[in-house]
């Protein structure tokens, strides 16, 4: 909060609260226990990095592959975009036929930008949208 470089116990608590958590100070404290590497009381940004992000692994790796697979296959000209024609197209071939209506509301859905076309980035937001809507994950 004071832009020197590191999170101090009280700024963590600022930061939970802000995202809506109401940890007890024993909690607070076990977190920061847990986050401060070095030991010196405080959380610096790699620190941070390294509690929030998960450790990239082999599954981690295979699993992006696979994503970059399956983008792949409904961008079917290979242009690094899926656009609209695309994605009907590919839910067509799988069973599942599109609405026009269905087709512009998943497309206005995942395309953030609004370039008419959906991105590898657009495409594995959505996918991930959809996995935590499925599994009650959301955040509303």
């Amino acid at each position: 909060m004071d832009s020197d470089g590191s999170i101090t116990h009280l700024e963590l608590a600022a930061l939970l609260r802000s995202l809506g958590l109401k940890p007890t100070g024993d909690q607070l404290h076990s977190l920061l226990s847990n986050i401060d590497a070095n030991g010196n009381g405080y959380v610096e940004f790699d620190e941070l990095v390294s509690a929030i992000l998960p450790d990239i692994n082999e599954e981690v790796l295979i699993n992006q592959e696979q994503l970059l697979e399956v983008f792949r296959s409904f961008d079917r000209d290979g242009n690094g975009y899926i656009t609209a024609a695309e994605l009907a197209g590919s839910m067509a071939k799988m069973g599942h036929p599109l609405s026009y209506k269905e087709l512009s509301e998943m497309m206005c859905q995942a395309d953030t930008n609004g370039d008419g076309v959906l991105s590898f980035q657009e495409f594995a937001n959505i996918l991930a949208r959809s996995a935590a809507d499925f599994l009650g994950l959301a955040v509303k």
